[in-house]
């Protein structure tokens, strides 16, 4: 799902997307072909022997050579911009046979347990040694995008955030979410454990997949228990925001839960989720208390426990939502290049439109200059900056529209930043992507430029989050004192 994620807002921004894969269930199948997404579904599982070292090998169902070979001739037929692997039985010498056929690799990964070949590697995961899990991994080019502040989380997530509170008060609503398979049915016990306590005035929320193996019985035990069963909902954040409580596995639906400040009791369902929820849990992220054989007196024990804990559960809510904000999928396809803004020197047949949006009272309370400026001035201004070698004005377009302006002001290595987005537009997120689209545009016309840099008025709190959300360091402090002759 975070590869659908992913896709989903690279569709948005006019990115031609197609899907490889060995094998597709059905219900995957109908999701892709909904959203007029091409897919390729390479022959079934083969009679090579697996010579592979990596844990997980059989996943493949054949070598990773051959998995290669069917896989650079599906994709012959066109040069790839990017192609991203999410597989934990390929590795280095998959993607480099496939560096033929895209101009550069991005990989997804969080168990960190073999090489690759990757221009940009994303592990959404928490982990204590999350900077340095990589390390002699990839190549010395290649950019880590780590942690929950990158997390595939689906659009709905970000809306909802909005409009959710750090949970503090009574429980009265609890979720129960072990993932859409959950093999070893700890919805069932979970189910159990529910009934054994007393939930006076507790609505119980109860989700799972079309295609979990124990579906009959938990619809049927949800029905005489009062609780609300959900088979494959698309309603899943709805659910989350409304809740005080949850009951769940680890995995994405983590950071789901921590984007909506959820208070979660989170279990470990498969071997690569127990380090990421006990970091996680170390972090003050989720609550995972150690487990026993007997997962039904866990649960009992430790639901009771947190329930009666609202100091508790107010602090894990605020710091979920301090580490994850819901914009993660954003901040990757900027780092991919994949705006959608296209950037161009800005013309003389630009220069009205520029002299309407620069003195708009959105812009001018945050300029150094705050006055208006008039026409002549401007003229000058503008004939100046379009004919120095010094300045480069830029304008970005979306989809054949302005969406903002960027100006560097260069000296030697270093260029100084100006920008703003086009006033009244109200394009959310569109000034990180201008930003990014312009950083792009000097790497590939300005290569000598090392060093960025820009200068923010105290009071713009704006542009604060936009740079620094944009990875920009804070190097030095200005502090303005004015001082008043007394009568």
């Amino acid at each position: 799902m975070r590869c659908l994620t992913l896709a989903e807002n690279l569709h948005l921004r006019g990115v031609v997307i197609c899907f490889v894969s060995r094998y597709l269930p059905q219900y995957l199948r109908d999701i892709l072909s909904e959203k007029g997404y091409e897919f390729i579904l390479l022959d079934g599982a083969s009679s090579d022997p697996l010579t592979d070292e990596l844990s997980h090998s059989h996943w493949l169902e054949c070598s990773q050579q051959r998995d290669a070979q069917e896989s650079a001739l599906v994709l012959s037929d066109r040069t790839w911009d990017w192609l991203i692997v999410d597989h934990y039985a390929l590795d280095a010498r998959w993607e480099s046979a496939l560096r033929q056929t895209a101009n550069k690799i991005f990989v997804i990964d969080d168990i960190a347990d073999r090489q690759h070949d990757c221009d940009i590697l994303l592990d959404q995961n928490f982990y204590s040694d999350m900077y340095t899990r990589y390390t002699d991994k990839v190549p010395g080019h290649c950019l880590l995008l780590l942690g929950p502040r990158y997390a595939l989380l689906r659009a709905e997530f970000g809306r909802l955030r909005e409009k959710v509170k750090p949970r503090t008060g009574p429980v009265k609503r609890i979720l129960v979410f072990f993932g859409g398979i959950d093999a070893d049915n700890y919805t069932q016990c979970t189910l159990d454990a529910l009934a054994d306590i007393s939930l006076d005035g507790i609505h119980v929320d109860v989700v799972i997949g079309s295609q979990h193996p124990y579906r009959k019985d938990i619809e049927s035990s949800c029905t005489e228990r009062g609780f609300c069963c959900y088979v494959q909902t698309s309603h899943i954040a709805e659910l989350m925001a409304s809740a005080d409580l949850a009951i769940g596995a680890g995995g994405l639906a983590s950071w789901e839960r921590c984007c909506l400040g959820l208070p979660t009791i989170a279990f470990s369902t498969a071997d690569n989720q127990f380090r990421q929820i006990n970091d996680a849990a170390v972090e003050g992220l989720l609550y995972v208390p150690e487990t026993g054989s007997d997962f039904y007196a866990w649960i009992k024990h430790h639901l009771c426990s947190l329930s009666e804990n609202a100091n508790l559960r107010k602090l894990i809510s605020l710091r979920s939502l301090s580490a994850v904000d819901g914009r993660g999928v954003l901040r990757v396809i900027r780092k991919m290049g994949c705006t959608g803004i296209k950037m161009r020197l800005a013309t003389q047949d630009d220069s009205k439109k520029l002299f309407n949006w620069r003195n708009h009272p959105s812009i001018r309370e945050v300029s150094r200059n705050a006055e208006a400026i008039i026409w002549a001035e401007h003229q000058e201004w503008y004939a100046a900056v379009l004919s120095s070698s010094d300045r480069v004005l830029l304008v970005g377009e979306f989809q054949d529209k302005p969406v903002g302006v960027v100006r560097f002001d260069i000296e030697g290595k270093d260029a100084e930043v100006s920008i703003y987005v086009v006033p009244e537009l109200h394009l959310s997120g569109k000034g990180q992507e201008l930003l990014q689209s312009a950083e792009d545009w000097i790497k590939n016309f300005k290569p000598e430029i090392h060093k960025i840099i820009a200068t923010v008025l105290g009071k713009n709190e704006r542009s604060h989050h936009l740079f620094l959300g944009a990875d920009y360091k804070i190097e030095s402090t200005s502090y303005v004192k004015r001082i008043y002759a007394h009568g």
